[in-house]
């Protein structure tokens, strides 16, 4: 591990070890989309406390250095996405100075200021922690799967509601919807939900899901007339999956999907297949099923950060009510 952390030198030793993943990852030692050691493995291997890694590994994370993926590992983010992290640092920075000189000038002392600062995050974090974001999408494992793993800001409570039921009753959705603050949906379904939504005073906001890159690469790796097997849980997900490989350019593959949860109907569906796409939801389930003698991929899509940095700022501007 090349790793060396100073316990003599006073530096807390979780910010030893962010600083130095970040010097591995800037030199190149640690490439985009490597898996790193898993917090207890860190810990371990550093003798450390798993608390140590986890504080390190999460200010990463929240920097954009760093990726994790429940079931998957920690993994180094990209490192364009890294440069540009630290330029809005730098810009951030900027603008705390300017607001620091102007307050200077209107009286204030800078711990004034602190103070001040410190009162309106407060104030935000307990407003945030009220507020409840619903969000809109057409199949339930990609539904399911960002309001899990969506972060909008400390205690933002994340509410799934799956289109088709809006659609089928949209009097009693309108209802429930009228105690959230906001509704968020895919770019594609965004037009729908603004139609549906009785309250057109409400706040609706749409984001952008990209398919990962890393999921793109793999299936394109198999050979021409690969038989691939596709496994979800609805078919609106199946349809998604192949129209987002067709789009990648990716038609010299065979494709056999199915949503059924018998086993008999799997096994068959399985049959002659070199590798299995599955939805979030169902990676563990076919994982036991084919026992590891066929490769599973799991289709994974990703929210554009420029639509979620939109959907936090939106956050930030609600007024109480």
């Amino acid at each position: 591990m090349p790793i060396d952390l100073n316990r003599k030198n006073g530096i807390p030793i979780y910010l030893q070890l962010k600083e130095q993943i970040k010097r591995l990852i800037e030199t190149g030692q640690w490439e985009a989309g490597r898996k790193i050691p898993t917090e207890r493995e860190m810990a371990e291997v550093l003798n450390i406390s798993r608390n140590t890694v986890s504080t390190a590994y999460k200010e990463l994370e929240g920097e954009g250095i760093l990726l994790s993926s429940q079931g998957r590992g920690t993994f180094v983010a990209d490192s364009d996405a890294v440069l540009r992290q630290e330029g809005r640092k730098e810009r951030l920075l900027r603008l705390i100075d300017v607001a620091m000189e102007e307050a200077t000038e209107l009286g204030f002392t800078i711990d004034e200021f602190e103070v001040i600062i410190h009162a309106r995050v407060r104030e935000k974090k307990d407003f945030l922690s009220r507020v409840k974001v619903a969000f809109v999408e057409c199949n339930r494992e990609q539904l399911d799967y960002f309001c899990r793993e969506l972060h909008l800001g400390p205690g933002v409570a994340l509410i799934p509601v799956l289109l088709d039921d809006f659609r089928r009753n949209p009097p009693k959705t309108n209802q429930f919807l009228a105690g959230v603050d906001m509704v968020v949906s895919t770019f594609f379904h965004l037009q729908e939900v603004k139609e549906l939504i009785a309250d057109k005073k409400k706040t609706i906001l749409g984001i952008a899901l990209n398919p990962q890159l890393e999921t793109i690469v793999r299936i394109a790796r198999f050979a021409r007339g690969s038989k691939l097997a596709i496994i979800c849980l609805s078919d609106t997900f199946v349809t998604k999956i192949k129209n987002c490989l067709w789009q990648a350019g990716i038609t010299h593959l065979e494709f056999a999907p199915t949503i059924s949860k018998a086993e008999e109907d799997l096994k068959q569906t399985l049959t002659g297949a070199e590798a299995v796409i599955v939805s979030q939801n169902r990676r563990k389930e076919i994982e036991a099923l084919t026992g590891g003698e066929i490769e599973v991929v799991e289709f994974r899509f990703l929210p554009d950060m420029g639509s979620v940095n939109v959907i936090k700022t939106a956050l930030l501007e609600l007024k109480e009510k």
